[in-house]
């Protein structure tokens, strides 16, 4: 464990003025409050926020945030009080030690719904400070750094939440650095074979072909020195980690993979950058389409510096990031920049982003999605996991967007009603279809018609979180009125199936409980499949959530009444379903077919009442596995069938077989065999399709030829 003295120490290299007395008070008081208390690997607990006020000096953090590292547990796991530390180190590490906890307390690889819950939460809790995050940040490396002593299965748990949340976290916020760490050691727990295989092929390259990158680095310094540039030159290989995903995206074999090697060119002005580009490219032969200059166009974290990839020594290719000191200093730091202390003052850096106007640019995009706390989580994930491609509008002006974006991003990115009303796109003068990825530098028409409106297939082709938040607002919009009629609709058979009755005032609580506006926007996400009846139900009545949650009963023990030695199964001719009254047939050799109370077949077995065995389904919730027929009118237009299938897997239900029975030019006929739970489901899916405009009839078949 690192000493308070060594601690103090390395807080001075960069922070002269630093309050040691107080740095030694945190010390003390958090190796008394964790006094006892040991870690998964027998260390005792205070090595570790030690170890993680280490790591946040690396960053040349304040005062503030190294006592808050070395406290952030003590509120959570010891008998220390948000008050006792108000009074002991002030009210403004209390709340980074209260925001850390609050962090720590979310769960976020739970459940999906829970987790897009907390994510919104954390993004709340960073907009008080976001040292908070960069202490937590710091909190994970150090244990994914000693995961080794935890059980298997954390161990598997924890890296998958750092490989989905912190890491991709880390390197939004610009600490590209501590994003490939954590990468890395989350992918030698998920993945260690594949790590393994990695090394060994390094190893055996290098005595292949001896260690290039002392070569490379020292071929680059003797131009620049010849130029009289001045310059600090690095080389590393790429971590293992980043030769995977590279690997896995492009399909190729370890043997085919370039630019496995990285070097940094660090200057000590902004005209040197270009200086040394045109020296590299005047060396080695430049790699088509593998430039990029984020100095002239920056990142949204901050990120600034050119890069290149060449093919240098022997032909390898390597890849030359081109920055000068400062513009190194936020690549190193990211936001945390803001934060960071030099000679006892804040140093202003002027590419660092200010954290308050980061934060505030990435939660405005997701404002159309307000309240809803998945599609919140979807769009901060295609933020964070996003590379960038930078496009111009007709008049010269630049515009960002992610990796993969279509002309559709591109009209929502200048404004939402160039995005809602967009019919066509030209790009660099051509006409080009919407779905079309853009690339960089190209130059971007969007050609807008009035009366248009986005269209539900646009969500499968926009990248962005702004594009997609924004189509399905007003894909809500459009059809708000349709599904109030359906959400009214199926609330009504849910709250009758619990024995209540839906009124507008359960409904308008209902609304309170689950922070929507109010009793229509419950109903309207009912009908549209964004929010379940099981929700509401739980949201009034709590009671009934044991009943919500209950075990899914196995479809061979969903039928009671049988022998001890008897089997069934379902006639083809009727298809019962869990919750309709049922009779049971014997069949030699065949065991027990079940048929609806009302089937028609059942006819001829009235004169042999000895094979009739007196049945009824389990209560309970039963998996959607037992199949019914339906026929479905729909018209014949473009987009409608797959309309209705959508809407078919909006109300849960599986299309096992479709067939057409009927084509006529303005509608069509067809029997599709969906999987269902029970009759519930089978009415609030009947109820869906009749409401839906394209439909022109829909029935329930039953089929007497299809007799056992």
């Amino acid at each position: 464990m690192i000493d308070v003295e060594d601690l103090i120490a390395l807080v001075r290299n960069y922070n002269p003025q630093t309050d040691a007395d107080l740095i030694r008070k945190a010390y003390a008081y958090g190796k008394e409050m964790h006094e006892g208390q040991f870690r998964h690997s027998g260390e005792p607990y205070f090595t570790h926020p030690v170890a993680v006020a280490a790591i946040l000096t690396e960053q040349r953090l304040d005062d503030a945030t190294i006592i808050t590292a070395l406290l952030h547990d003590t509120i959570e796991d010891t008998r220390s009080t948000y008050t006792e530390v108000a009074r002991l180190f002030g009210e403004e590490i209390a709340e980074l030690v209260d925001g850390v906890t609050k962090l720590t307390n979310l769960q976020l690889s739970n459940a999906a719904s829970k987790q897009a819950e907390n994510f919104r939460k954390l993004f709340m809790a960073m907009s008080k400070d976001l040292r908070v995050i960069l202490v937590k940040l710091a909190d994970r490396l150090h244990n994914m750094r000693t995961i080794r002593a935890m059980r298997v299965e954390k161990q598997a748990q924890k890296a998958r939440e750092t490989m989905e949340i912190y890491a991709p976290l880390a390197g939004r916020m610009g600490m590209q650095w501590m994003r490939e760490e954590l990468e890395d050691l989350a992918f030698k727990v998920l993945n260690p074979e594949a790590r393994t295989s990695i090394i060994r092929r390094f190893v055996s390259l290098q005595k292949e072909t001896g260690d290039v990158i002392p070569q490379i680095t020292a071929d680059i310094r003797a131009l620049l020195e010849d130029e009289g540039i001045e310059a600090d030159v690095f080389g590393r290989a790429k971590r293992p980690y980043s030769i995977w995903r590279k690997m896995e995206e492009k399909q190729l074999t370890f043997s085919r993979l370039s630019d496995i090697y990285g070097f940094r060119v660090i200057t000590r002005n902004e005209m040197d950058c270009y200086r040394v580009l045109g020296l590299i490219h005047h060396r080695w032969r430049a790699v088509p389409t593998r430039f990029k200059d984020y100095i002239s166009q920056p990142k949204t974290n901050g990120y600034r510096s050119i890069h290149t990839t060449v093919s240098g020594r022997d032909g390898k290719r390597v890849e030359v990031q081109i920055r000068t000191r400062q513009m190194h200093e936020v690549a190193e730091a990211g936001v945390a920049a803001h934060w960071s202390y030099r000679d006892g003052e804040r140093a202003a850096n002027p590419f660092a982003v200010d954290p308050a106007k980061w934060l505030t640019s990435l939660t405005e995009r997701f404002s159309e999605g307000e309240g809803d706390h998945d599609e919140f989580l979807e769009n901060v994930k295609l933020e964070m996991y996003s590379d960038q491609v930078f496009c111009f509008t007709p008049k010269g002006d630049v515009v960002k967007l992610p990796k993969g974006a279509t002309p559709i991003d591109f009209a929502y990115a200048i404004h939402t009603r160039i995005g809602n009303s967009c019919v066509g796109a030209k790009v660099d003068g051509i006409r080009v279809p919407l779905w079309t990825r853009l690339k960089n530098g190209q130059s971007v028409e969007v050609i807008t018609a009035s009366g248009q409106r986005p269209q539900l297939t646009w969500l499968d082709i926009v990248a962005t979180g702004r594009a997609k938040a924004a189509i399905r607002k007003s894909l809500r919009e459009e059809d708000r009125d349709r599904f109030i009629k359906l959400g009214h609709e199926l609330a009504r058979v849910a709250f009758e199936h619990v024995g209540r009755k839906v009124s507008d005032k359960a409904l308008r609580t209902a609304a309170k409980t689950l922070g929507l506006a109010d009793e229509d926007e419950v109903l309207a996400r009912l009908g549209s499949a964004e929010l379940a009846t099981s929700v509401v139900l739980e949201a009034l009545y709590p009671e009934l959530a044991a009943r919500q949650n209950e075990a899914e009963i196995e479809p061979t023990r969903a039928v009671l009444g049988l022998g001890a030695d008897q089997s069934f199964r379902r006639a083809d001719c009727c298809q019962p379903l869990p919750g309709e009254r049922i009779i049971g047939i014997t069949y030699r050799g065949k065991g027990v077919v079940i048929h609806a109370i009302d089937c028609p077949a059942l006819e001829e077995f009235e004169d042999q009442p000895e094979r009739w065995v007196d049945l009824h389904w389990k209560t309970g919730h039963h998996p959607p596995v037992y199949t019914a027929t339906l026929k479905v009118t729909i018209s014949n237009d473009a987009g409608v069938l797959g309309h209705i299938c959508t809407l078919i897997g909006q109300q849960k239900a599986n299309i096992s077989d479709l067939n057409f029975i009927d084509r006529k030019p303005d509608f069509y006929s067809l029997l599709v065999e969906v999987e269902l739970c029970d009759a519930e489901h089978m009415h609030r899916l009947l109820t869906a399709l009749e409401a839906e405009s394209d439909v022109a009839h829909v029935e329930r078949i039953r089929d007497l030829s299809r007799k056992p």
